[in-house]
């Protein structure tokens, strides 16, 4: 992708080779106009431009970036924290393999959409039996969030609801359309595609924070309730939902200078990053260092965060 008006400035650290020595690292992304995408290609030219060739690779999203680390045909993954909790300790989408996965940090965090046409009176997950639903795309956070919500709220996601699988781009466009009733997403805010949505229907996010207890009860503490303020989305109120922290994730034998490496360079580089997405201006050296258990911080990470206090 390119920076327009941005240059990344060569810094002063030496990035070694990846593991496997091929002298280029991959960064799993997302979808294409996702945060994920956006965010990890600009992530892709600073590392290029600070002395190591880095190609910032579509994916869809979290799960398969997982796979893609843990495998070697990534060295860095974004992903959301409840899927980097069972990648490590090898649940649902992971079939009881545990990944050997490490974070480098918190980058900022998502919050799910459930939305639905104001005029189709649906305002609550339960409503959703017997509609139409796109979940997400195949092995993305966002269809892990889905089928959790429907799980929770009661409802059997292969019997109850007739599922789609879409991004957030078909998903809106779907919407619009009249093929799908609703559709689950878990991004930053604002999203572009939700946002267009409302300027040409009325649209509603349903109050998702009733099906917190029983989330964090199931599946950990990854989830926590969150709002959507007024002004996010055109003629949307305010509205209770749950967030999920994004997090850097890599491999736990990634060489520890290159993992402090790598992080030192974001943090050098967030301003820069923050022209490229606003969801970059999020990274903190406080934030960063709170991953959610059993998730454990890379040790090259821990050195970072100990040497910039």
């Amino acid at each position: 992708m390119a920076l327009a008006g941005c240059a990344f400035v060569l810094g002063s650290c030496s990035l070694e080779d990846p593991p496997g020595g091929e002298g280029r690292m991959s960064i799993a992304t997302g979808g294409s106009g996702g945060v994920y995408q956006v965010y990890g290609g600009g992530v892709a030219e600073m590392f290029s431009a600070n002395g190591h060739p880095t190609t910032a690779e579509t994916t869809s999203a979290s799960v398969d970036n997982l796979f893609l680390v843990a495998d070697g045909d990534s060295e860095v993954a974004f992903s959301l924290a409840d899927t980097a909790i069972d990648a490590v300790e090898g649940r649902d989408s992971f079939h009881g393999e545990k990944l050997p996965l490490r974070a480098l940090g918190t980058l900022y965090s998502n919050f799910t959409h459930v939305v639905a046409l104001k005029s189709s009176g649906i305002e609550r997950i339960e409503d959703l039996e017997g509609k139409t639903v796109s979940i997400g795309a195949p092995n993305s956070g966002t269809e892990v969030i889905g089928l959790r919500l429907l799980e929770v709220a009661g409802l059997d996601p292969d019997e109850d609801v007739t599922r789609r699988a879409l991004g957030v781009g078909e998903s809106a466009a779907a919407l619009r359309e009249g093929s799908i009733d609703a559709f689950v997403w878990s991004g930053g805010l604002p999203t572009g595609a939700i946002t267009d949505l409302a300027t040409t229907d009325e649209i509603v996010l349903l109050p998702l924070d009733a099906y917190l207890p029983k989330l964090n009860e199931r599946y950990g503490e990854a989830y926590v309730e969150a709002e959507v303020e007024q002004g996010e989305y055109p003629g949307v109120p305010p509205v209770k939902t749950i967030s999920v922290p994004n997090l850097l994730m890599v491999r736990e034998d990634m060489s520890p200078t290159l993992a402090h490496d790598l992080l030192k360079l974001m943090f050098d580089h967030k301003a820069e990053l923050a022209e490229i997405h606003p969801s970059a201006e999020k990274l903190t050296l406080e934030d960063a260092q709170q991953v959610v258990e059993p998730v454990q911080l890379h040790e090259g990470a821990k050195r970072y965060y100990e040497e910039a206090e």
